[in-house]
């Protein structure tokens, strides 16, 4: 049997939606942009070169601080992407697993699978069946078309590294750039916008990164993400956070970058 403080935490992390989202774009369902919308923008894009970063975790769930460790491994070569990410946390280990998979054309990185495995859950598949342009989902009958430059939960801040990298003139205070998001049983357009400036620690070093912030609409409430892509680091994103309007957090900074 666990002690009373391991089983809470295995309550928590069994229920807690914000423990789910460790490397991944939330889960809370919130409108961005008027209903119905599919935004199917083309834009100039450069991938970032493979590389393995590894994250520290600080987290508060319902009073609770965890601490734990993410990694992802971004890999591109000869037209195709990958992307996985793990998310540990002292006690219980492994709480979630992440993958996106797919080709690039001429919008960028193109999914064929996003796949999630949450702590204590099935794992659920969505896919991008581009012979039929359509979106489908394990875990609803929901389905979208398929129109140019949609993109997945994992893969869409590896779109954003590509697009800054490639326009990093573009990536200016006050620029916005909307997508359609596919999750685990729907999809949605995400608008992001660049804020400004600010320096990030990691490790011994500070860097400077370009912050982004994806909120929620200001009259519904839903969880804010906020992004830091460094230029000096072929725009890699060294600070990733998910606030929730409850005051719930959790907030993953890079220690290590491998290039591979």
């Amino acid at each position: 049997m666990y002690p009373s403080s391991h089983r809470r935490l295995l309550t928590l992390c069994a229920t807690a939606p914000l423990l789910a989202v460790l490397l991944s774009v939330p889960l809370v369902r919130a409108a961005e942009t008027p209903a119905g919308e599919h935004p199917s923008i083309k834009r100039p894009y450069n991938l970032a070169p493979p590389v393995d970063l590894a994250y520290s975790i600080k987290a508060r769930q319902r009073g609770i601080s965890l601490n734990g460790t993410a990694s992802v491994q971004w890999r591109s070569a000869d037209a195709k992407y990958s992307v996985t990410t793990e998310s540990r946390v002292s006690l219980l280990g492994k709480i979630l697993e992440n993958r996106s998979e797919g080709v690039v054309d001429e919008f960028g990185l193109a999914p064929l699978l996003f796949y999630e495995k949450r702590f204590r859950k099935e794992p659920s598949h969505t896919s991008f069946k581009r012979d039929v342009k359509t979106i489908t989902f394990s875990e609803s009958d929901d389905s979208y078309p398929i129109k140019g430059g949609e993109q997945d939960r994992t893969s869409i801040q590896w779109q954003l590294v590509a697009q800054a990298r490639a326009t990093p003139e573009k990536f200016k205070p006050g620029s916005e750039w909307v997508y359609f998001v596919a999750g685990r049983r729907d999809a949605e357009a995400w608008r992001f916008k660049v804020m400004k400036n600010e320096a990030v620690q990691i490790g011994p070093d500070e860097v400077q990164a370009v912050h982004l912030v994806k909120a929620p609409p200001p009259d519904a409430q839903g969880q804010q993400v906020d992004l830091w892509l460094a230029p000096t680091m072929d725009w890699m994103p060294v600070r990733v956070r998910f606030n929730d309007d409850d005051g719930d957090f959790v907030d993953q900074t890079l220690e290590k970058a491998v290039r591979k």
